[in-house]
Order: C-alpha cells, then sequence, then structure tokens
C-alpha cells in the first residue's frame, strides 16, 4: 500500500529534527572559548588579531577559524586553530562542550566550543594573525556596568539587530560575534545580571 502524500510527509517530519536554513551560504567556522582560573578567579582567554588577516583586522576575538575539508568536526578546528593561532596543543585543553552556532552578518556560522586550559601555559601566538593574547575575568565580564546594547538595522529589513559591546578592558574591546558568545556562555553559567 503507497501512503498518500500527507502520509508520507508525516512520517518524514517524525524522523527528523528540524535544524536551520539561510537564504544564503553561511561558511562553518568554530572557535575555542578557553576558561582558565588565575590566582582564584575564572578567566576567558582572548585574542587581538594583527591588522594583516585578512577578515576582523584588529579585533577581539576567540582563537579559530573556519572548519576545513580535513578537520573532523567543529571541535578539531577549534583546537586546531587554537594550536595555530596560540600554540595551544589540542591534548592540553579539556573540552566540555559546544554551544549553539551562531550565525553572523558576515556569514559564518560559528560554532563555540568551550575549553579548560591548564594554567599557567606557555603560549606562543603566530604574529601573523595574532597581535595580542590576553584575559578577562568572568565576574568583570558577568557586571552588567560593563556591557552596552546597542541596534543596528537589519540588512534585509526587520527588526533591528542588538550589537554587544563591552568598555575596555586593558586597552581591550570585546564586541560583536565574540561579545554574544561571552553573553551565552554567561548565560549558561547563570552569571548574567
Amino acid at each position: 500500500m503507497t501512503l498518500d502524500l500527507p502520509d508520507r510527509l508525516e512520517v518524514t517530519f517524525r524522523s527528523r529534527t528540524p535544524g536551520m536554513a539561510a537564504e544564503w551560504s553561511a561558511r562553518p567556522a568554530a572557535v575555542l572559548v578557553p576558561l582558565l582560573l588565575d590566582g582564584g578567579r575564572w578567566h576567558l582567554l582572548f585574542t587581538r588579531r594583527t591588522e594583516n588577516v585578512e577578515t576582523h583586522r584588529g579585533q577581539v576575538s576567540f582563537p579559530g577559524g573556519r572548519v576545513e575539508p580535513g578537520d573532523e568536526d567543529a571541535v578539531a578546528a577549534a583546537l586546531r586553530e587554537t594550536q595555530e593561532e596560540i600554540g595551544v596543543r589540542p591534548e592540553d585543553v579539556r573540552v566540555l562542550g559546544r554551544m549553539d552556532s551562531l550565525l553572523t552578518v558576515t556569514q559564518y556560522l560559528i560554532t563555540p566550543v568551550v575549553g579548560v586550559l591548564p594554567w599557567p601555559y606557555p603560549l606562543r601566538a603566530d604574529p601573523a594573525e595574532v597581535a595580542g593574547v590576553f584575559q578577562i575575568p568572568l565576574d568583570w565580564l558577568a557586571e552588567p556596568t560593563h556591557l552596552e546594547r546597542q541596534t543596528r538595522p537589519a540588512l534585509a529589513g526587520g527588526p533591528d539587530v542588538p550589537v554587544f559591546r563591552y568598555e575596555p578592558y586593558e586597552g581591550n574591546v570585546l564586541w560583536g560575534a565574540s561579545a554574544r558568545i561571552t553573553l551565552d556562555l554567561l548565560d549558561l553559567l547563570g552569571l548574567r545580571r
């Protein structure tokens, strides 16, 4: 007996989990969201990109980049990129898990991978990609007075898009996708006030 169209479609829907589709092709990327314990306080480790990189010049970011064809998955990509950018060996990272992926206006689908770094650690920044490496305490990031929420018009109409920007921390400004990922982590930890 052949199922009619509605029945076939219903069976199909029951056997799948809905995903997300965009009207453009997003490039897959992964970043490591590195946690470290320093001086009895938890911190996040960030990089500041050089002015010579292809995209996001001079911006504060998490170590990471595009998922390459040879990467097993987003975790492997995040760990590979972290080793390339700041010299952290993948086996030295305790991977805790993946956060929700973030679709950016620059057409990247970023998968944040949270991991713990042993600290202190002998970081080696790649001078072609990384102008600096620094850390910000989680309790400072959770303080609402350090965060500003702005909006920008949507690219294709619709509601304005929120843009988050932290006040400078030791001269470094965390904003955009890296700030959004940071806020998502703070939410997961129950630290956002």
